[in-house]
């Protein structure tokens, strides 16, 4: 909403009009569209060099959920998935930007046998967890914190770090 935009131009001396011009945004409604929307960014990132520092997807597998259900189209999803994995990496390599990708989280029955106090895995298989270079957990914490945990990098150690999310964008933990 406007009202959180004014708010986080304020914190950072930002110009309220200005910040949503530097913002591209487009919603995908299948997984096939979602591919022709990077080809989109793709074309934006080459018209304007230097200009994009970040894409973002949002809830990589939801699509790819609806549009493939059931073992019977496993392989075929996960054959999609595995080239819409390699364009976002193409895409960060070529017109270096940071790619940040979203997901769910799902329960995993074997894990109740090793005795994890959070017995749940991301959604994706290891197509998805091969072609992230770092994986965060985020998970709500008391009140209005969050945790955000490092597990999967492979320059940085596994850790975790608590904050915030404010009108005025994240913040530290407020103890």
């Amino acid at each position: 909403s406007s009202g959180i935009n004014a708010e986080y131009g304020d914190r950072y001396n930002l110009d309220h009009t200005a910040m949503l011009d530097n913002v591209l945004y487009a919603r995908a409604f299948t997984s096939e569209h979602q591919m022709e929307l990077l080809d989109f960014a793709a074309a934006k990132c080459h018209e304007e060099p230097g200009i994009f520092k970040l894409l973002i997807v949002d809830s990589v597998m939801a699509l790819f959920r609806v549009d493939f259900s059931g073992r019977g189209e496993l392989a075929d999803r996960q054959q999609k998935l595995a080239q819409l994995m390699a364009r976002l990496q193409k895409i960060s390599e070529e017109y270096n930007l940071a790619v940040f990708v979203t997901n769910q989280m799902t329960a995993d029955p074997g894990a109740t046998m090793s005795f994890q106090a959070d017995p749940k895995k991301p959604i994706g298989g290891n197509i998805l967890a091969h072609a992230s270079t770092t994986r965060i957990y985020l998970r709500k914490g008391r009140g209005e914190l969050r945790i955000a945990k490092i597990y999967d990098s492979p320059d940085m150690p596994e850790a975790e770090a608590t904050f915030c999310i404010t009108a005025g964008g994240i913040d530290d933990a407020k103890d």
